[in-house]
């Protein structure tokens, strides 16, 4: 799935610039473009990605001090100059746009759900926001803004993709020392995703490829939505590997998801990637029912990508 990234805030730049760099190293494509917006100066320095400063006259490029309500103001105001600066990357390729945002802070928090409703008012393809929800040691500044935040881009997105900040840290190991790490996983995970989608990615054909409708169809009913991943070494024999499949997927699910305990769902998709020989048919269907079953969907699409490793 072709898809151009909004970095708001913060970890929303942070995010987005690691997404962009996984994407190009693995040589997916399916990032069309980048850009990070934010109210702070400082946070946009050390970015390679385009990047825009909003909120000048108000908050003279030192941020919103965690004001989420100042954080929409000024995304309101300022919204046409950043669509503008998004217009050249939007090409007729781009299948989807992707607002990223740490969801504590208050330009993401409060920026993300108003350009994402300025987003939605203009272009006719699907805006998600890949929003990170504060850990619980970040303070209750923090986890008030996420609590707003999410009860307006549930209704300002077409889908909520959400990261919980301590799903993916390290045991023993602070939010802030984990920050790096934990964006990427991020990249990893989601990056897989928005390839998965897009069969130019690889050289090789899928046995069932996994096409960028899929995952349209599987965000369209709204709301928030979690992604699961696990891995595990695979025989050569693809026959060998069909409980392989089911339990790794079964880790994914019930240990591996950005939002812990997120087990019912009204749609989902299952997707494995690895060597395309060593991926059996059989061990994917087998796996996708069982995702059924323990999610209590009848709408669980899967299939595979094929990856050199």
């Amino acid at each position: 799935m072709k898809v151009v990234l909004i970095g708001v805030g913060q970890a929303g730049g942070k995010i987005t610039q690691r997404l962009a760099e996984y994407d190009y190293d693995m040589g997916f494509g399916a990032v069309q473009g980048a850009m990070a917006v934010n109210t702070a100066r400082a946070d946009l320095q050390n970015l390679d990605i385009d990047s825009m400063l909003i909120g000048r006259d108000r908050v003279k490029g030192h941020g919103v001090g965690g004001d989420n309500e100042l954080g929409a103001d000024i995304m309101q105001q300022e919204a046409t100059e950043v669509m503008d600066g998004l217009d050249a990357k939007l090409t007729s390729e781009a299948e989807a746009v992707v607002l990223v945002a740490g969801l504590g802070g208050g330009t993401g928090s409060g920026g993300a759900p108003a350009l994402a409703h300025e987003l939605e008012r203009v272009y006719d393809i699907p805006v998600y926001v890949l929003g990170v929800l504060p850990g619980r040691d970040e303070g209750s500044i923090y986890q008030a803004n996420a609590g707003r935040s999410l009860k307006t881009l549930a209704r300002e997105a077409d889908s909520l993709l959400l990261v919980d900040n301590d799903a993916w840290r390290t045991a023993g190991e602070s939010v802030h020392e984990g920050f790096s790490e934990i964006n990427d996983k991020i990249a990893q995970r989601f990056g897989l995703l928005f390839a998965s989608g897009e069969v130019e990615a690889v050289d090789q054909a899928a046995e069932s490829v996994v096409d960028s409708s899929e995952i349209i169809n599987t965000l369209r009913p709204g709301g928030m939505a979690a992604i699961g991943y696990a891995s595990a070494a695979a025989s050569p024999d693809a026959g060998d590997n069909i409980n392989a499949i089911t339990s790794t997927t079964r880790n994914a699910l019930l240990t591996g998801t950005s939002v812990p305990n997120v087990v019912k769902a009204r749609t989902g998709l299952l997707v494995v990637a690895g060597q395309p020989e060593r991926i059996s048919r059989k061990g994917v269907e087998r796996a996708r029912k069982w995702l059924e079953e323990e999610t209590g969907s009848m709408e669980v699409r899967g299939g595979d990508f094929p990856l050199d490793s």
